[in-house]
């Protein structure tokens, strides 16, 4: 395809500079109105110019690619609920042997949750389990951080529905799902690997002093424990012992905190606190009590402490709503459903069946299953992604239009053949230019449009 007419090509660049200048600096000082309000721009602008007509932006709108995003972060809501990466937080914890393992199950873990539940998701919520656990353990939290944010993007270039620029690439080549992963498999597999690897170099004297000042301080608290046991024992042995020995002081500081547990029996005071301040609103809790059936008094004067609790437990709200529901989460046989539909999802991707359907189906069933207003769980979908994806297809297409992608792609083409190792190096080069400088979304469906033009 040949260059288009002057005025088609400069109207049609501009608008596609808009949107890529609002799409990699969503806060540009001159206008900061965000990538997906830029992404509606640069759409209109094409219209606007008539560099494509109305028919052309809407036919552009690549609906399967929308449905199984939509379809993905429906699923992903619902394993949210369902605890599935607070299971896999714990994983990164679990017998932990030191800060270079929890590093090495950090890259695996997040590149097989970004592989199946995409890298945004995986990112999202790993993070807080990673923040949690380095607090924890008093460790800097950079390099695993960095672990998460490399793996789950390596990761996530296993399966079409791993990032957007795979499903698009999918899509629109036409490749299943069981291609897509066994012909990328082995490379993400050694990028998992080798991306530990280097982080461990890089942040290894980090990861030793962790290990180092664990040791340390086991040991420090190993030899206090039996300093203080072999005080304790000579202080027992002599029964005047206080007539022959001058002032110790660590001897007063374990009669000190023996004194502090002495101090704890004085909690019980907080049990008579409570008694007074349910007391207090008897007044105004009268018509609650007659519906229970036994008077406030006789409750105090039959259990004491243990009445009042048993007041507050008929207060409570009835079974009706358990508490796993009553904050958003899902009952055990609901996990399992989803867990179950999570892997047929996945079992229909590999036979080969319409991903777009397939996840569209798989977020209904979901739905049913938690037979409630749905409403809330569809109010986490990311809408601003898919409306930013809409204006990102009439905008490419438009500036497909153009003709200055296929003509770059014809003058790069005779270097970049993929039957020999220059061209693969080559072709590989500029796609890792244009994806950090477009944006790898971009670049993606441009370089699909080129191959299919």
């Amino acid at each position: 395809m040949d260059l288009g007419p002057f005025k088609k090509v400069v109207l049609g660049s501009v608008a596609f500079a808009i949107f890529w200048i609002l799409a990699v600096f969503p806060a540009v000082p001159f206008l900061p109105i965000g990538r997906t309000a830029g992404s509606i721009l640069g759409a209109t602008l094409m219209v606007i110019f008539k560099v494509i007509t109305p028919k052309q932006a809407y036919d552009a709108i690549n609906l399967p690619v929308l449905g199984l995003l939509f379809g993905t972060m429906v699923v992903s809501i619902y394993l949210e609920r369902a605890d599935m990466f607070k299971h896999l937080g714990v994983l990164l914890s679990w017998k932990s042997r030191g800060a270079k393992d929890m590093l090495c199950r950090i890259c695996i873990v997040s590149a097989i949750s970004s592989a199946l539940f995409t890298n945004d998701t995986a990112c999202f919520f790993l993070t807080e389990f990673i923040l949690k656990i380095a607090r924890q353990n008093n460790i800097r939290p950079e390099p695993f951080l960095l672990g998460l944010a490399s793996s789950s993007n390596i990761g996530s270039s296993a399966t079409p529905i791993g990032n957007p620029q795979n499903l698009i690439i999918a899509i629109h080549s036409r490749i299943s799902f069981g291609e897509f992963v066994l012909g990328l498999l082995p490379a993400v597999l050694v990028g998992v690997f080798v991306n530990a690897l280097i982080l461990i170099c890089m942040f290894r004297r980090l990861l030793s002093d962790v290990k180092e000042e664990e040791d340390a301080l086991y040991e420090m608290i190993v030899q206090e424990d039996s300093a203080v046991h072999q005080i304790s024992l000579a202080t027992m042995s002599s029964p005047n012992s206080l007539e022959y020995h001058e002032y110790d002081p660590i001897a007063e500081h374990v009669n000190a905190q023996r004194m502090c547990e002495l101090d704890m029996c004085s909690d019980s005071c907080g049990e008579i606190e409570l008694m007074k301040a349910v007391l207090s609103k008897k007044e105004a809790t009268d018509n609650m009590f007659s519906e229970i059936g036994e008077p406030m008094e006789e409750r105090f004067a039959r259990g004491g402490v243990q009445g009042t609790m048993d007041m507050m437990t008929d207060l409570e709200p009835g079974p009706q709503q358990s508490a796993e529901e009553s904050k958003g989460q899902l009952n055990r046989w609901k996990r399992l459903c989803i867990y179950l539909g999570t892997v047929g999802m996945l079992v229909a991707f590999l036979m080969g069946l319409d991903m777009s359907w397939t996840a569209l189906t798989a977020a209904l069933i979901f739905v049913i299953l938690d037979f409630k207003d749905a409403g809330p769980c569809l109010e986490k979908v990311s809408y601003s992604l898919l409306v930013f994806f809409c204006g990102m297809f009439i905008t490419v297409d438009g500036f497909s239009k153009t003709g200055i992608p296929t003509s770059f792609w014809t003058l790069m083409e005779p270097h970049a053949q993929i039957d020999h190792a220059s061209g693969i190096a080559v072709l590989a080069i500029v796609i890792l230019v244009l994806s950090n400088v477009v944006s790898n979304v971009p670049t993606g469906s441009c370089l699909c449009r080129c191959n299919i033009s």
